[in-house]
C-alpha cells in the first residue's frame, strides 16, 4: 500500500531547492495589495513552497509604496522585496526590472488587482514539476476556466481579441493575452530579451516567441475575477497597442 505521507515527503525533498520569485507590478493598488499578498503567503506556506514577493511600484500616487513598506515590516524583508520605479514605464520593463532582483529559479508573474487568485499557483507548480515544463500559463478559455465580473462589452472584446490572435498567430495555447504565468527563470530572461513589445502586447509576444524556440508550455484553467477596488488600466490606448502589436507579430512570425 502506498504511503501518501512518504510520497509527499519524497516529492518535497526532490524539489527542495526550488524557489519561486513572484513579481507584482503595481500602480494605484493600495487597497488590493495587502489582500493579494496575504493570499499569496497563505497558499505558498500551505503548499510548503519557498518564495519571495517582489513589488515593482511605478510611482503610484495613492500610497501603494507606503502600504508595501508596511507589509514588508509585517512579513519580513526576506519575503517582501521592494523595487519601485519613479513612473509608469510599461509592463514588460517592470518584469525586466523585477527579474534582476529575483533569487528564485522560477518566476511567477501575476496582477496585483485580485483578478488572479494565488490558489492557482500551487496547481501551476504541480503541472510544471510533473512535465518539466518551461512555461505554465493560466487560461481563462480552457474547460474549467472562466471570467467573472465583466460586462458583455468587455467579454466580447476579450473573446474577439483572443479569436483574432488564434486565427492570425496560431500559438497553440488557448489564452494568448493572459498575464498569470509561471516560468523557468532562465527561459523568461531569454524570452524578455527577444521581445520588442513592452506594454500589454508583451504577454502575447512572449508566448509567440516561446513557441518559435520550441519551449514547452502547459496550461492551468483559472477563474479571472474583475477587480473589486480601483480602476481598470485597460483603455483605448491599450486596445490600439494590442491591434498594432498583433499586426506586427503576424508580419514577423
Amino acid at each position: 500500500m502506498v504511503n501518501k505521507d512518504q510520497v509527499n515527503k519524497d516529492v518535497q525533498e526532490l524539489f527542495q531547492d526550488d524557489k519561486y520569485s513572484i513579481l507584482l507590478p503595481t500602480y494605484n493598488e493600495v487597497e488590493n495589495l495587502p489582500i493579494i499578498i496575504w493570499l499569496i503567503v497563505k497558499y505558498m506556506e500551505e503548499s510548503k513552497l519557498s518564495y519571495e514577493i517582489i513589488v515593482i511600484d511605478d510611482g503610484s500616487p495613492d500610497g501603494t509604496l507606503d502600504m508595501a513598506k508596511q507589509l514588508q515590516r509585517l512579513y519580513g524583508e526576506d519575503k517582501i522585496i521592494l523595487k519601485p520605479r519613479e513612473k509608469k514605464l510599461g509592463l514588460g520593463t517592470a518584469y525586466m526590472h523585477g527579474i534582476e532582483f529575483a533569487t528564485g529559479n522560477f518566476i511567477v508573474i501575476m496582477d496585483a488587482d485580485m483578478s488572479h487568485h494565488p490558489k492557482f499557483i500551487p496547481k501551476m507548480v504541480e503541472l510544471q514539476r510533473y512535465l518539466d515544463l518551461d512555461l505554465v500559463s493560466g487560461t481563462r478559455y480552457a474547460q474549467g476556466g472562466g471570467v467573472y465580473g465583466w460586462d458583455f462589452k468587455r467579454k466580447l472584446i476579450s473573446r474577439g481579441a483572443n479569436f483574432l490572435t488564434q486565427l492570425l498567430l496560431r500559438p497553440g495555447v488557448s489564452d494568448l493575452t493572459g498575464s498569470f504565468r509561471l516560468y523557468k527563470k532562465d527561459v523568461l530572461k531569454k524570452l524578455i530579451t527577444s521581445c520588442v513589445s513592452k506594454g500589454y502586447v508583451f504577454q502575447m509576444e512572449i508566448i509567440v516567441r516561446a513557441r518559435q524556440w520550441n519551449y514547452t508550455i502547459g496550461e492551468v484553467p483559472i477563474t479571472f475575477v474583475d477587480r473589486v477596488y480601483g480602476q481598470s488600466k485597460l483603455g483605448g490606448s491599450e486596445v490600439f497597442q494590442f491591434a498594432q502589436g498583433l499586426l506586427y507579430l503576424f508580419a514577423t512570425t
